[in-house]
């Protein structure tokens, strides 16, 4: 009974560690028109704070991953996440655009030394089939964070100003350092190898880099919902900041049900068969949005948007397995190629597309189309 209860609070810590990035860009979300006002920019210039997260986020796993294989898991998860805290409280003394800019990339930095370890752990504990089904139970308790964040982003600058939100990060990364210090055993296995050695093991590998990257594209053309979320619910429908969450929550209300529906098939399909199935689906998805994106409403732009999204569900975890299980020795080093191009593929990308903002719909919907596309054309030549 005992090991049933640990192994279930394990995956809860491992989700709740590996949840840093969401929850440090969602629940800012809401604030992003008050960040605006306050340094007295357009409201492009922050949204592309989200961009410039995800590249330092992408930095951090780069050190992250040898950090993890060399001083274990448990060790490198709280000096990531001590630096994490610093920096979110550093961020409230911003005085102007470029301090908020250099101040995210160092928070996001030391997050990425943060998220490498909880895919590691797994990778350390399973394997196949179970290892999937492992990183879809951790994605159902993760997307809970992107579905309560802006809700707390929002009800923190309801009575507060937007600083508040980066004082509640502060906090959240400290907690999460106490709770690893306390419970997370280590489980890593030391391999006497040289940084060079453990990335060209790992980025040589053909079959396991068709993976990452079909997980990465995934990403982006996810993150591009979530950096354009602000402007498609708050400033081109009108909708509040405070009712902001519940819109924007339908996307991971949806998302968390295909994640259980993707464990179901799991018992019955191959990984690889769900992840062709489902980036095919995202692909339908793209050229309806293409199709409607002049007449789309409110409840035509939410459903296109969950449709998407939700097939995340279906991407991550398969993904995510099928890619680690290539390296029983180098997985903290592997975990954090895979983040480096999920996370550096979803700035430069979404960057790309925030560059073009108009009041249009339509490149958003060339963007995921395109994306989606690519990653199918990768993922049906895995073998």
């Amino acid at each position: 009974m005992k090991k049933a209860i640990n192994h279930i609070y394990l995956i809860i810590l491992l989700s709740i560690l590996s949840s840093v990035a969401p929850i440090a860009t969602d629940t800012y979300i809401p604030s992003i028109p008050d960040i605006a006002d306050a340094f007295h920019v357009s409201i492009e210039k922050i949204e592309l704070t989200l961009s410039i997260f995800l590249i330092g986020f992408s930095v951090g796993q780069v050190f992250g991953g040898p950090m993890s294989d060399r001083i274990g898991r448990r060790k490198s998860s709280i000096i990531g996440l001590l630096g994490f805290a610093c920096f979110s409280f550093v961020i409230v003394f911003s005085t102007n655009i470029y301090e908020l800019w250099i101040f995210r990339f160092f928070e996001a930095f030391f997050g990425g030394l943060v998220v490498v370890n909880a895919m590691a752990v797994v990778r350390d504990k399973f394997h196949g089939q179970e290892a999937a089904k492992v990183f879809s139970l951790i994605g159902t308790i993760r997307s809970i964070a992107p579905l309560v964040a802006p809700a707390i982003g929002s009800f923190i600058i309801h009575f507060f100003s937007w600083e508040a939100v980066f004082i509640f990060l502060t906090f959240y990364a400290l907690f999460i350092a106490f709770l690893v210090y306390k419970d997370l055993d280590e489980s890593y296995t030391y391999v006497k190898q040289s940084i060079y050695q453990s990335y060209k093991t790992v980025l040589t590998h053909k079959t396991a880099m068709k993976a990452m990257l079909t997980l990465a594209l995934g990403f982006s053309g996810f993150f591009i919902f979530i950096a354009k979320s602000s402007f498609i619910f708050i400033e081109h429908y009108g909708v509040t900041t405070d009712y902001f969450p519940f819109f924007f929550g339908f996307n991971f209300v949806i998302l968390i049900s295909m994640i259980r529906v993707n464990i179901w098939f799991l018992k019955r399909h191959s990984a690889l068969g769900i992840i062709k199935t489902s980036v095919l689906v995202q692909i339908l998805m793209g050229i309806l949005w293409i199709i409607t994106y002049e007449d789309q409403n409110i409840i035509i732009t939410m459903l296109l948007m969950a449709g998407y999204m939700s097939m995340m569900a279906f991407v991550f975890g398969n993904c995510m397995a099928l890619a680690l299980e290539h390296f029983q020795k180098n997985a903290g080093v592997a975990s954090g190629v895979v983040g480096v191009l999920q996370f550096g593929l979803g700035a430069i990308i979404s960057s790309i597309a925030l560059m073009f903002h108009s009041s249009s719909f339509l490149p958003i919907g060339i963007s995921i189309t395109s994306i989606s596309i690519i990653a199918y054309l990768i993922i049906r030549t895995y073998k």
